[in-house]
């Protein structure tokens, strides 16, 4: 089952998706300032995750302080491994930084990216966009996690 994570500036269309299973939009409110539109199977839920939870006053029990045991920090080479696993299906960058001397100083930059990579433009029309898509697979993830 593919994961999906769609980021598009464009048609402000961001989204997190478990192929075939659920799906969490990233949405725009009138009165908050976002909205999760979480889709399970055939069920709709809206999360709003700044709004204030409601509070109810509790009397606070005194605990015991106990030592916590360390968790198990993640290296450097456990995330190089793990952001590897990803696949890019989709990459297109459009850019303008407002000065034209500095676009003109990147357009060599992007040109030679876009001949390796692809999806590198510089702009002088004042629009910055990016389209990302990225695909992986949760037995990719579990994989990079048991072989190190």
């Amino acid at each position: 089952m593919p994961m999906v994570l769609y980021i598009d500036t464009a048609k402000n269309n961001y989204y997190l998706q478990l192929k075939g299973l659920a799906k969490a939009n990233l949405l725009t409110d009138e009165t908050e300032i976002i909205k999760v539109k979480l889709k399970v199977l055939f069920f709709n839920f809206y999360i709003y995750p700044f709004k204030p939870k409601k509070t109810s006053v509790k009397v606070k029990k005194t605990k015991k302080k106990t030592a916590k045991k360390s968790a198990k920090q993640i290296g450097i080479k456990k995330i190089i491994k793990l952001i590897k696993t990803f696949k890019v299906k989709q990459f297109r960058m459009d850019v303008d930084t407002g000065d034209y001397i500095a676009n003109a100083k990147l357009y060599p930059l992007f040109t030679l990216l876009n001949y390796k990579y692809g999806g590198f433009h510089v702009n002088f029309e004042d629009r910055n966009t990016m389209l990302l898509s990225l695909e992986n697979r949760p037995i990719r993830i579990i994989k990079t996690f048991i072989n190190i």
